[in-house]
């Protein structure tokens, strides 16, 4: 930030009061939007033209009074936000680029990832916050805590963790490797794109590196992990055939894996899994699927019958011997009705979590019926 920027100058005009960019900020640490440590909001975002918007529960919402961001204005935040190069970079008008850099608010110790860029209106970018208190796995909610005790024990084994953009699955897997971390002596590595919660290494060692800037990819990350004698590995996704090959094998061979997949549901992770290799080697795939896989935490955030914020709902597939079987042949169509019923072994589908969260007020009928995987629900509420 250069001296002629300012944090605390008013510049952004919002029904009769004028706020500084630290105005601004504020809302990401106001009491008003968090649950316990979790912050409601996780993003702001600023365009020419268009009211400054927080994204709230995963709704975008302009700022009540809010105008338009005028060109001029949101000039000066990214004065604020960026280095001269920076700034050079994303203004030239010849040949303006994306940056995607980070920036501390050293006033209250708050780190951001920021990406800035043009679209045919001018000049936006998004703050998105990254979380220095990793929220506990009670904090977190998940639906038993013999979950998240089976999983923290493991010594080695692959956990996937799926669902939509922003559905919490970093959060989640954050809780359970922050509980590794605070109460094993293992060696932690995560790679991440981005980094969304900062480690601090307690009674294991942890080494965060954020891909595109400390390696290339998640497959490079792996590779290189794999030879600096990790036992926990948390890669932020598996995106493609390489990743999958590598964290099974990891898995298979000693070391507890976390990763994530784009999927609805668990039996989608594990045709999603295998769907990524050709043909020929399906039957060789599930096998070593069999062997590797743990659990599959499937989840969705569901928002809260009182309008406070938003809930938990997972579905937990645990490879137990019946679903082994399944998982070894291939039989996807029986994982459901072996998940709903395996209650003793912590094992849920997303409609039973969500059947018992709308019985104890927790969410409302519309909900459970807009969130289900199932048309079966439907009718349980009737």
């Amino acid at each position: 930030m250069a001296d002629q920027y300012d944090l605390n100058q008013p510049i952004y005009q919002v029904g009769d009061s004028t706020l500084s960019f630290s105005d601004m900020l504020g809302y990401f640490i106001n009491p008003e939007y968090k649950r316990g440590n979790l912050s409601r909001i996780s993003d702001m975002h600023v365009k020419t033209g268009r009211p400054v918007s927080f994204r709230i529960d995963d709704d975008l919402t302009p700022m009540p009074g809010g105008i338009g961001v005028t060109d001029e204005v949101l000039r000066y935040m990214l004065g604020i936000l960026l280095n001269e190069k920076h700034l050079r970079i994303v203004t030239d008008e010849d040949d303006p680029q994306d940056v995607d850099t980070a920036f501390e608010w050293k006033e209250h110790q708050v780190n951001f990832r920021l990406n800035v860029f043009r679209d045919r209106d001018g000049l936006a970018f998004v703050m998105r916050v990254l979380a220095s208190n990793i929220p506990t796995i009670q904090e977190v909610g998940l639906p038993s805590d013999k979950i998240w005790q089976d999983i923290t024990a493991l010594k080695r084994g692959l956990v996937l963790v799926t669902g939509v953009t922003g559905s919490g699955k970093s959060t989640t897997i954050s809780a359970l490797v922050n509980h590794i971390n605070l109460y094993r002596k293992t060696r932690i590595i995560t790679l991440e794109d981005p980094v969304e919660f900062l480690f601090k290494s307690e009674t294991s060692m942890v080494s965060q590196r954020q891909v595109g800037q400390d390696v290339s990819s998640f497959s490079g990350g792996l590779r290189s992990a794999l030879r600096e004698n990790p036992d926990v590995i948390f890669v932020g996704e598996i995106r493609d055939t390489e990743t999958a090959s590598l964290a099974l094998s990891a898995a298979e061979t000693g070391h507890l894996v976390f990763s994530t997949l784009h999927t609805r549901d668990a039996k989608g992770a594990l045709s999603r899994i295998v769907d990524m290799f050709p043909a020929e080697q399906t039957k060789s795939l599930c096998l070593q699927l069999s062997f590797s896989l743990s659990f599959v935490l499937s989840q969705k955030l569901v928002p809260r019958a009182d309008g406070n914020g938003r809930i938990l709902a997972m579905e937990v597939l645990k490879n137990v011997p019946a679903l082994g079987n399944l998982i070894r042949t291939g039989n996807w169509q029986q994982v459901y009705s072996t998940m709903e019923t395996q209650s003793k072994e912590g094992m849920m589908t997303m409609e039973q979590h969500l059947l018992h969260l709308y019985q104890h007020g927790v969410i409302t009928k519309e909900s459970a019926i807009t969130y289900t995987n199932e048309a079966s629900l439907i009718e349980r509420l009737q």
